[in-house]
């Protein structure tokens, strides 16, 4: 159902989502510089502006940006994105957090105006990605939580979000969600946010 964002801002967690091992990059791809800044220091900053609270789910490697942020190390990311995703939940549902937002390190080209547009659309709502699915950036109701802790295997929250009664779907610009998975992707990301 939906709530009013300010309410939304009491009780909703931020977890950004940057375990993954790269492993098409080569290298710690969220370290490596983007447009004047590293890579995951995007995301952070757009989900800081929110003005909530925020946890990074880290993999083996924890940038060196994310000093004063809260880093919670996910064991199992090697076995795919469902443990991130599976993890966030449970923080979310053990501090006692309505709402869960759920955003990729990888995608600098989300602002903290996207998010905005997200909260203030109401719970349950994410982003429609170019092939009409539902996916992240997200915003989860703690109903979702179980269902989200459930996951296995390499596959975000798309399952679940699909299966929302009541999920609003937000259009975005094609070039908001991309996500950085291969050098080639960097260099792209970086003409996108160099674009005028």
């Amino acid at each position: 159902m939906s709530r009013p964002a300010d309410i939304l801002t009491a009780d909703t967690l931020v977890a950004i989502l940057g375990a993954g091992r790269a492993s098409r990059f080569g290298t710690d791809k969220l370290a490596q510089p983007c447009a004047g800044k590293p890579l995951g220091l995007w995301a952070l900053e757009a989900a800081q502006a929110s003005g909530l609270p925020v946890v990074w789910i880290a993999g083996e490697q924890t940038p060196s940006f994310l000093d004063g942020i809260e880093v919670i190390v996910n064991p199992r990311a090697s076995e795919g994105i469902s443990t991130s995703v599976a993890l966030a939940a449970q923080i979310a549902q053990t501090r006692g957090a309505k709402t869960l937002l759920i955003m990729l390190a990888d995608m600098p080209l989300v602002t903290s105006a996207l998010l905005s547009r997200l909260i203030a659309t109401g719970v349950p709502a994410a982003c429609r990605h170019a092939d009409g699915r539902p996916g992240v950036p997200a915003l989860l109701p703690a109903s979702a939580y179980p269902a989200l802790m459930a996951l296995t295997g390499d596959r975000g929250a798309g399952a679940v979000l699909a299966k929302l009664d009541g999920l609003t779907l937000l259009d975005c610009a094609g070039s908001e969600l991309f996500d950085v998975d291969s050098p080639e992707g960097l260099a792209e990301a970086q003409r996108l946010l160099f674009r005028p």
